[in-house]
């Protein structure tokens, strides 16, 4: 019997496409889908869907939600997208970058009606999420650029 602290349960995620355990791989794994080595990855090998870990995680948590090739595009886009807005507001309002993006994030799960966990990530949306966020940006940029002086992240 153990006494102490309950020990966690190491995480292990499942793949949202087909179910299965998702495994582990690494730099070097056959299964390894980057040619230089980008870090640990959960991966579900027949679905080609994976996340990485958290840096320096000696638990190897997962960012979020494994992401296929549709998912992956579409976050890279709303990266894409964000970021601007991101650096906007920083150059702005004089915050750090992480804040800026926190609540660039904040802001855009209340648009879509989006309960994103304490630690807001864009890792956590799933496909039709990542789709309404990107398009709450385009609207929002678009709305900027025929009133500047009347956006409605400034106050945020």
């Amino acid at each position: 019997m153990r006494v102490g602290r309950p020990v966690k349960l190491l995480p292990h995620p499942d793949c949202d496409y087909c179910g299965a355990p998702a495994m582990l791989v690494r730099s070097g794994d056959e299964a390894y889908p980057y040619r230089e080595d980008h870090g640990p990855l959960w991966m579900c090998v027949p679905c080609q869907a994976w996340i990485g870990i958290f840096p320096r995680s000696t638990r190897n948590v997962p960012l979020g939600r494994l992401a296929d090739a549709r998912l992956r595009d579409l976050k890279t886009n709303l990266h894409a997208t964000l970021e601007p807005l991101a650096q906007a507001k920083v150059r702005r309002d004089g915050c750090n970058i992480f804040e800026a993006r926190a609540k660039g994030l904040k802001w855009l799960a209340q648009q879509i009606g989006a309960e994103l966990p304490d630690k807001s990530s864009i890792h956590t949306l799933n496909v039709d999420q990542c789709e309404r966020t990107i398009a709450v940006i385009e609207r929002f940029e678009q709305e900027r650029a025929r009133h500047p002086s009347e956006s409605a992240w400034d106050d945020r």
